[in-house]
Formats: C-alpha cells, sequence, structure tokens
C-alpha cells in the first residue's frame, strides 16, 4: 500500500510533463494552447453558471422545506410494496438533479441507517449505478447547444430505475 501511495505523489507531475513535453516535441505551443483552453473553459462555466445556481437552488429549498421527507413517509406503503425502503426515495429524486446533494442524504442515511445496513448498501449501490439525470443534460446539452433531445430523458429515466432495480437486488443478495 506504501508504494501506490508514493506512485500516486508522482503520477500527476509526471502526466503533466509528459504533455509539455510531447506538445514541444510535436512542435505545439504549449502555453498559447493551454490559454486558449482555459479561456473556453472559463466562457463554458460562464454559460452553464445560471443552470447550475439554479439546480443547486432548488434542490436545497426542496430538501430544507421538508417536502422529501414528506414524500419518503406519503409513499412509504408503495415502496414497502416493491420493496424499497423509503428512505432511499428522496435520495432517488435528489440524485437527479444533484450529486452533491445527494451525498449529503447519503451521509444522513449512513448516520441514521448505518453504512452496512440493507439501507445502507442500497444507497451505495445506488449512488455508483445512476445519474444526475437533469444536470448532466442540461449542462452538456446547454454547452454543446443541444435543442432537439430525442429520447434522451426517457432513457436516462430508465437506466436510473434499472440502476434502481439493481441496487435492491444487489443488496438483497449482500444482505443474505
Amino acid at each position: 500500500m506504501n508504494i501506490m501511495t508514493q506512485m500516486s505523489d508522482f503520477m500527476i507531475p509526471v502526466i503533466i510533463f509528459f504533455v509539455v513535453g510531447y506538445g514541444m516535441v510535436s512542435g505545439v505551443k504549449t502555453y498559447e494552447t493551454f490559454l486558449k483552453g482555459s479561456k473556453d473553459g472559463l466562457k463554458i462555466v460562464v454559460d452553464i453558471m445560471p443552470t447550475l445556481i439554479g439546480l443547486m437552488v432548488a434542490v436545497g429549498v426542496l430538501r430544507a422545506s421538508g417536502f422529501f421527507e414528506f414524500l419518503g413517509v406519503w409513499l412509504r406503503p408503495v415502496t414497502d410494496t416493491i420493496g424499497l425502503p423509503f428512505q432511499i426515495l428522496p435520495l432517488l429524486v435528489i440524485k437527479l438533479f444533484s450529486s452533491s446533494a445527494a451525498t449529503g442524504l447519503v451521509l444522513d442515511i449512513f448516520k441514521t441507517e448505518g453504512p452496512d445496513s440493507y439501507v445502507g448498501m442500497i444507497t451505495s449501490i445506488l449512488m455508483s449505478c445512476t445519474e444526475t439525470v437533469f444536470y448532466t443534460m442540461s449542462v452538456y446539452f446547454l454547452a454543446a447547444k443541444v435543442t432537439k433531445t430525442r429520447y434522451t430523458l426517457k432513457g436516462a429515466l430508465l437506466a436510473t430505475l434499472a440502476g434502481t432495480v439493481a441496487s435492491v437486488v444487489l443488496a438483497g443478495m449482500l444482505v443474505l
């Protein structure tokens, strides 16, 4: 383990020197190219900033208002019949919009239920096999100026459903 730690300390500088060296050997003006890329990246950040702020505020308002707890308790009879713990429902909704807000919920679930519990295992698996659908669509489609999304939302929601089912099944197998 100590060797891996020492190797990781050197990887970033090695990669940077490799990129700069390769650029110099190839005749590319690396500094000017870096500045141009930085300027383009900053423009993209400015373009997507209102969307990001809107998503973060919306998730914060819904979480602070107690809406997600209400939703989890209200839908508990339905979630119990399909084997999905009601504590996961707010996480599912928030994960569609913001991964960082979902991480906050994950920590709350781990504090109350424990990371090795059935709910904790579903939470862990769910976080790794689902995507922030609305965040990803808004940021990447805005950056690429895509206006016709066709089946993207339906496909992404179907993939989230599949990830949710997989997390429930896998966590059930791990608990046994």
